[in-house]
């Protein structure tokens, strides 16, 4: 580019996936997360209250989003509760849900690249919009380890919901 360098965006897109998305409630990070997703380059499926079509209790709403994993129609999920926890649980109750309760960026990226989580778990509380930034920047920047050891830890996860 004359001038100078050309200027990478901060939303730059490393991959544009689908990511299946719930909430609780339109509280907090609830509304600006779907924008988000969406100026990175992700198609956003709403589940809960940021749906008008579904039960937006966050049992109902986070295992609606983790399904949609687990079945194929999302790469990945964000799933969101007052805490988080509430979230969290739901959605590890599913074999082959790995979702991680991240609170800031190097728990996001450390989530994603030794414990190869492909659920994002979110307080709606504690969860400011410029931490959300930061969190999901390093959650969709880290690369899964391919460290022997890591990556035994992350299949014995399987063997464990097995009941091995």
């Amino acid at each position: 580019m004359p001038g100078g360098p050309a200027m990478r965006s901060p939303y730059a897109i490393l991959t544009q996936m689908v990511i299946s998305v719930a909430a609780d409630e339109l509280a907090g990070i609830a509304e600006v997360l779907l924008g988000a997703l969406e100026r990175r380059g992700h198609r956003a499926l709403a589940h809960g209250a940021l749906s008008d079509d579904e039960r937006d209790d966050w049992a109902w709403a986070s295992e609606a989003a983790a399904r949609d994993v687990l079945d194929g129609r999302a790469e990945q999920a964000v799933v969101c509760c007052w805490t988080g926890t509430g979230a969290s649980i739901a959605a590890n109750k599913l074999p082959g849900v790995r979702a991680a309760l991240c609170a800031d960026a190097a728990t996001a990226a450390g989530a994603r690249r030794w414990n190869d989580a492909n659920v994002l778990a979110l307080s709606l509380r504690a969860t400011s919009a410029a931490q959300l930034e930061e969190i999901l920047d390093a959650w969709f920047a880290a690369e899964v380890s391919a460290e022997e050891a890591d990556r035994a830890n992350v299949e014995h996860l399987g063997e464990i919901e097995r009941g091995g």
